[in-house]
């Protein structure tokens, strides 16, 4: 059997823009319904919802025969972590809270099998196809694809030394957190901090590095890929259900 290709970390190395959708609902039965909406990826978060292992293992099965790409969000740049999302199948990740070139190297770190890194070995799991993947451990890394995600001002200030960082494919601009490290808290499109994010996303691209952000709204969505961005979320499963559920309930309900 051989290694699984990732189509999507294939895309962002071409330069071809990849759209998603970000998926909080923590349910299987949630991402086999838009999995096969049509969008390149969905983002299954374990930071920002009650999702647990045992549960991201079922939506990653749930996802399994459609034409989209699970990225996994996992809660924190941390080896033990890391090492079991990878375990289970995800080939693809989202580190939050990235700030420097150090960090973003214990990331890489936590991807690879040593002497390049320390991922701790296992032989049977779901990633090896239960050891029916000849030469996993020495080929595993080909087919990671590790985003990082910047959230300060003094991320923004290490853009260049964190897109330098080998083994780093994208760099993901985290828009509330930005938001709330420069005063705004609770806003994810402030007229000062477009163009902030405007520029680090053509700085990521001039890099050599995939940009990517989250954003409901479409105008910014298709503002940010004009810009360069190639990995874009242009909304949340969370977001579509709260929202459509009230449309639905204000045209029978009086104001």
């Amino acid at each position: 059997m051989e290694l699984s290709r990732n189509a999507f970390k294939h895309a962002l190395a071409g330069g071809k823009p990849q759209i998603g959708l970000w998926s909080s609902l923590s349910s299987n039965y949630s991402v086999e319904v838009i999995a096969g909406a049509g969008f390149d990826w969905i983002l299954l978060d374990m930071e920002h919802s009650p999702n647990d292992l045992e549960s991201l293992l079922a939506q990653l099965q749930a996802a399994a025969p459609y034409p989209t790409h699970a990225v996994v969000r996992v809660p924190w740049n941390d080896m033990v972590a890391m090492k079991r999302i990878l375990d289970v199948g995800a080939q693809s990740l989202l580190v939050p809270y990235v700030s420097t070139a150090e960090e973003a190297r214990a990331a890489v770190a936590h991807t690879r099998y040593p002497p390049k890194g320390v991922r701790g070995v296992a032989g049977t799991t779901r990633a090896t196809r239960f050891g029916r993947i000849k030469d996993y451990a020495r080929r595993a890394h080909e087919e990671i694809c590790l985003l990082v995600q910047v959230e300060t001002q003094g991320a923004l200030d290490n853009i260049e030394a964190i897109c330098a960082v080998e083994g780093v494919d994208g760099v993901f601009v985290g828009p509330a957190d930005l938001h709330a490290s420069m005063g705004y808290v609770g806003e994810i499109a402030n007229p000062k901090v477009k163009p902030i994010i405007d520029d680090a996303i053509r700085r990521i691209r001039k890099a050599g590095k995939a940009p990517g952000i989250l954003t409901p709204s479409e105008e910014d969505a298709r503002r940010w890929l004009d810009c360069g961005a190639l990995f874009v979320a242009v909304g949340a499963d969370v977001g579509i259900l709260a929202r459509g559920a009230e449309a639905l309930a204000a045209k029978f309900k009086k104001s």
